[in-house]
């Protein structure tokens, strides 16, 4: 798949099918995941792939939007780790990018996937640092569900040019 067609194409899956996502294809988009830009190239981000259906069940008791996990047979969390970016506002951005690229992985390689935030809800962060048991110094940004989707979602056609300003507002 070409980069504009997954960018165009990708879309918030809630409905998985229960066919397990390949370890090949787990590796590729935890490469891609790495491959995102991050601020001052510190690559401060960690991950934790989760397969095993105690954890995901798990995960919607701490994650209000987290439901799609009773479907969905892969979950990536991503971290920051303050260790290897002590600014919170890069982590946040590093792993957002890291995130962006999960999606887009997802999507070339025939998955589906959804964005569910963690960062900066205190409620959240707290809950899922307890569930895996975070060192301190890891912060948890962002939780993807990903799987072989079972819903189609139509291209919302979200192109606003009102919304583009060149050299000026």
């Amino acid at each position: 798949m070409d980069t504009f067609d997954a960018i165009f194409t990708r879309r918030s899956i809630r409905k998985y099918e229960t066919k397990s996502v390949e370890q090949e294809k787990i590796q590729k988009l935890l490469t891609a995941a790495m491959y995102a830009p991050s601020a001052r190239n510190t690559q401060s981000w960690q991950y934790i792939v989760i397969t095993d259906r105690s954890v995901l069940n798990s995960l919607m008791d701490v994650h209000p939007y987290a439901q799609m996990l009773t479907e969905a047979t892969l979950a990536v969390l991503v971290c920051g780790d303050k260790t290897l970016e002590p600014n919170e506002g890069y982590l946040n951005t590093n792993c957002s990018a890291s995130t962006q690229n999960i999606l887009l992985a997802a999507q070339a390689l025939g998955l589906g996937s959804v964005w569910l935030g963690v960062y900066p809800r205190q409620e959240r962060m707290k809950s899922i640092a307890g569930l895996f048991k975070l060192p301190e110094h890891v912060i948890p940004i962002s939780l993807i569900a990903v799987g072989y989707a079972a819903e189609t979602k139509m291209d919302p056609g979200r192109y606003m040019p009102e919304r583009v300003h060149y050299n000026k507002w």
